[in-house]
């Protein structure tokens, strides 16, 4: 997909698409790491503009029979679209998902530094798979050929274990 290295054709499209102000700390992270992976280049106009909508939750899985959460599962989901800002249209609508588990100990520093860690790996996981789609679809739409389907990567190691 990247023949040619940093000149080549996929790796140019894809350093022009410009990623949107996502809210939050989870959407800084993950548009972050999306800046970092996309590699844009300074003084070139972007030709994209990825939109990303983030959607989070953390919830507590293993109880004891005092109530006391064990287990906690960390998800977050992407809804992106990349819009071709010459011309306005959607080159493409996806969907990314990413989930951790967590281990709630009695440490109360412990499992604050867990979820924060799960955070951090889930954003990179999300941005790791949205930049494999964008990529595989502007190497198809350069090609003129039907978008390609890239499958989902595995969910992200169990912070905390």
């Amino acid at each position: 997909m990247y023949a040619g290295g940093s000149s080549g054709e996929v790796a140019r499209a894809v350093a022009s698409v410009e990623v949107a102000p996502i809210p939050g700390k989870s959407g800084w992270l993950v548009r972050n790491a999306l800046a970092d992976r996309f590699g844009s280049r300074p003084g070139q106009a972007p030709r994209y503009r990825l939109d990303v909508r983030l959607d989070e939750k953390l919830q507590g899985l293993g109880q004891l029979s005092d109530d006391t959460i064990t287990r906690e599962r960390r998800t977050m989901r992407a809804r992106y679209q990349l819009v071709d800002t010459q011309t306005g249209t959607i080159a493409l609508d996806a969907t990314a998902a990413a989930d951790a588990g967590i281990n709630v100990v009695s440490s109360e520093y412990a499992v604050i530094a867990a979820e924060q860690t799960a955070q951090e790996n889930l954003a990179r996981g999300l941005a790791d798979q949205i930049v494999a789609r964008v990529a595989a679809r502007l190497r198809a739409k350069s090609r003129g050929e039907a978008p390609v389907s890239v499958p989902a990567t595995p969910a992200a190691p169990a912070a905390g274990q």
